[in-house]
């Protein structure tokens, strides 16, 4: 049945290298992270033969609508929590639509597919991830925060 609704379609970065420029640029739009360090990372994730890092985006009508990646450490003091989920975001006009839901169970899914069953994150949000599966771990300082942000672990 067509509801004349497009839902995102989820790629893997590596198996599309063709969109690593785009992606590149799209997360450092959001994070302002120096594009460079995208770049980098997204050309260690297409260039393959290890599960860490990788790269991941919601793709509607030919646009990036949403995304995230797994790193081993997203900026924060405890080096022992890894890999890290790191980068997710939805645009607003995407958001409500279940595609931040769909990309965590499709990254927790293919890194089990890898070996790893357990990923962290850390967020100011409080509430979104427990409802994908995520249990609040503990509190971890920032690199270069004056608060301290919160933990969570998702195990396969």
């Amino acid at each position: 049945m067509n509801t004349g609704k497009e839902e995102a379609v989820l790629l893997k970065l590596r198996e599309h290298p063709e969109l690593a420029g785009a992606a590149a640029r799209w997360f450092h739009s959001k994070w302002g992270i120096p594009l460079a360090a995208y770049e980098e990372s997204i050309s260690a994730c297409v260039k393959g033969g290890q599960p860490v890092p990788q790269w991941y985006l919601a793709m509607e009508s030919g646009g990036i609508v949403g995304g995230l990646g797994v790193i081993e450490n997203d900026f924060h003091d405890r080096k022992d929590l890894t890999p890290n989920v790191c980068a997710v975001y939805v645009e607003p006009e995407h958001r409500c639509k279940g595609i931040a839901g769909r990309l965590l169970a499709y990254v927790c899914g293919d890194m089990e597919s890898f070996g790893v069953d357990t990923l962290y994150l850390i967020t100011d949000h409080t509430g979104f991830y427990e409802r994908y599966g995520w249990t609040f771990l503990c509190m971890v300082q920032g690199d270069g925060e004056p608060e301290m942000s919160r933990m969570y672990v998702h195990r396969g």
